[in-house]
């Protein structure tokens, strides 16, 4: 803006001094948006690397999180540890003993069978793990429909048991299997198969 010599010298300076607070404003006013524009461009890239980085593994000493595609019946988003010459995979989604079995060996494996107190013992360590808790699991047994007559889904001798008082119940011509973590106790448990439970798979170490 220009003054003519008719204005006086005062008023030039103050037009002159409103014209430079007018150009700085629109700086700070362009910068702030530019500004603004590169923080909400970091933002975005923040968020896109945090969609990529994978979760965590749970942190265990011997166990690992499975990481196995999903079977044809659960997503295998299950929790793995090895004991002896085994693989134990608890599973949370609740399944039939039938469902159960099957999914296992889609896996590869069996319901697990136990065989001893120490096996017992580390498979409750397996679901305590997994689930914060010692929950009502399926594990191999059932009587195939022939009273006091048990089997191990994965052909192996039942030789070990871990009954609580009172267990096993039998209702004639009804196949029962086996929970463990039954009752206050945390032993074993009979319930017929078409209940739906979580369950412990094992699959043997080659």
């Amino acid at each position: 803006m220009s003054c003519s010599l008719a204005s006086s010298a005062p008023s030039c300076e103050a037009d002159t001094e409103k014209e430079e607070d007018n150009s700085a404003a629109g700086k700070n006013l362009y910068n702030l948006i530019s500004t603004m524009k590169m923080l909400g461009v970091f933002v975005l890239c923040v968020c896109a690397m945090m969609d990529l980085t994978p979760a965590a593994d749970l942190p265990e000493a011997k166990d690992e999180n499975d990481q196995t595609a999903s079977s044809p019946l659960v997503k295998r988003t299950v929790f793995r540890s090895r004991y002896r010459n085994r693989y134990f995979y608890y599973i949370h989604t609740p399944l039939t003993w039938a469902e159960a079995e099957r999914n296992c060996q889609s896996m590869g494996g069996n319901l697990a069978s136990v065989h001893d107190t120490h096996e017992y013992h580390g498979i409750q360590r397996v679901i305590m793990a997994a689930s914060h808790d010692y929950k009502e699991t399926w594990i191999g047994g059932s009587n195939g429909q022939e009273d006091r007559f048990w089997l191990w889904s994965d052909g192996t001798l039942f030789h070990y048991t871990n009954w609580c008082p009172g267990k096993p119940v039998y209702s004639q011509g009804q196949q029962h299997c086996v929970l463990m973590n039954h009752s206050a106790q945390k032993c074993w448990g009979n319930l017929q198969c078409h209940y739906r439970r979580p369950s412990v798979c094992a699959k043997k170490v080659y």
